[in-house]
């Protein structure tokens, strides 16, 4: 009987959803990590840059966390939060139950994420009666910066300074993931960093250079020397690679008050290194 088992089917997912709500709230868990990712502050944080679609595709239900326009219907699981969508929901249950045909969802997706754009309850229904998969019209959408699959409403902050500092500091593609910050806050210090790197530069050549060129002349020529002097003079820590490179700079400065590596300044840094280590232990 299709149409009892699809309203046994809508309970059942009702349950598994206010059971998860309270297995995370008894985890600590934040409530954002329960919430369906809403499409547009996604993409206010990442930046758009453009779309294109990709047709017709077989995806997995799991990657699909987010939605266009009905974030207070479901969770990020798609299990159902409320009672108003059970009549289509059961409908939908009964003909898939029938084994009707369904025509494929249409969604939106960033990186390793996808968004419902139309189809939410055909996404749940096919989860509840645990499929894997669904046929979909895919629009890819093409960010400034990428998101994982595990990203919450709580990392969309950071990835909005990530954003500003790749536009301020247009690194080539393959050379971001160099570029690792704990610290939000320090993407800022970062960005201004190089923009004055790029200002002495320019002074010292006598010619203006652009954000992409700066942005290549202080990888090259700055940022992965140092991170190698740093590696081989055991600087690291426990930072990361950034942010130690962020720390003996400003040290550098602080010290010194030049902007320049030669052997007496990384002979310093060296040694107030160690003067530190020694004291910790």
């Amino acid at each position: 009987m299709p149409r009892l088992d699809a309203q046994n089917d809508f309970l059942r997912a009702r349950r598994h959803a206010a059971a998860a709500r309270l297995a995370a709230r008894l985890r600590g868990e934040p409530d954002d990590v329960r919430m369906v990712l809403p499409y547009e502050e996604v993409i206010d944080a990442l930046g758009l840059e453009s779309e294109r679609s990709a047709g017709l595709e077989v995806v997995a239900l799991d990657a699909i966390v987010g939605t266009v326009d009905r974030g207070r219907d479901f969770d990020r699981s798609f299990r159902p939060t409320s009672g108003r969508v059970r009549s289509r929901w059961e409908q939908i249950a009964a003909a898939m139950r029938r084994g009707e045909s369904m025509p494929p969802v249409d969604l939106l997706r960033i990186g390793e994420i996808l968004f419902v754009r139309d189809g939410h309850h055909r996404v749940s229904v096919a989860r509840a009666l645990g499929r894997t998969d669904i046929d979909a019209r895919v629009t890819e959408v093409i960010t400034r910066v990428g998101a994982g699959q595990r990203i919450t409403l709580a990392d969309l902050p950071f990835k909005s300074h990530e954003r500003v500092f790749f536009e301020r500091v247009p690194l080539p593609q393959s050379a971001r993931a160099e570029i690792l910050i704990t610290d939000p806050w320090d993407y800022a210090r970062l960005a201004e960093h190089v923009e004055a790197w790029g200002f002495r530069t320019s002074q010292e050549r006598h010619e203006a250079i652009g954000r992409s060129e700066t942005a290549f002349q202080w990888l090259e020529n700055e940022y992965r020397p140092v991170v190698e002097m740093l590696r081989e003079a055991d600087l690291i820590g426990s930072r990361t690679e950034t942010e130690a490179y962020m720390r003996v700079s400003a040290e550098r400065y602080r010290l010194m008050r030049t902007h320049r590596w030669d052997p007496e300044v990384i002979q310093r840094l060296i040694e107030g290194g160690a003067r530190r280590t020694r004291r910790r232990h």
